[in-house]
């Protein structure tokens, strides 16, 4: 999963639908950290495309 840092709005959507709960937002942007499976519910739900499943 690719993180677009310059593109995310800080919203925490894309924590809220995480399955494995691994999306944290940091005060230096957005993290995935390990765990994450790329189911993409992430990616459809961020209303800005911070989130690329083909990253």
């Amino acid at each position: 999963m690719e993180i677009i840092q310059e593109n995310c709005g800080y919203c925490g959507t894309c924590v809220c639908v995480c399955p494995e709960n691994v999306i944290e937002l940091e005060e230096n942007g957005l993290i995935i950290k390990d765990g994450c499976t790329e189911c993409g519910n992430c990616a459809i739900v961020c209303p800005l495309g911070a989130l690329n499943p083909e990253g």
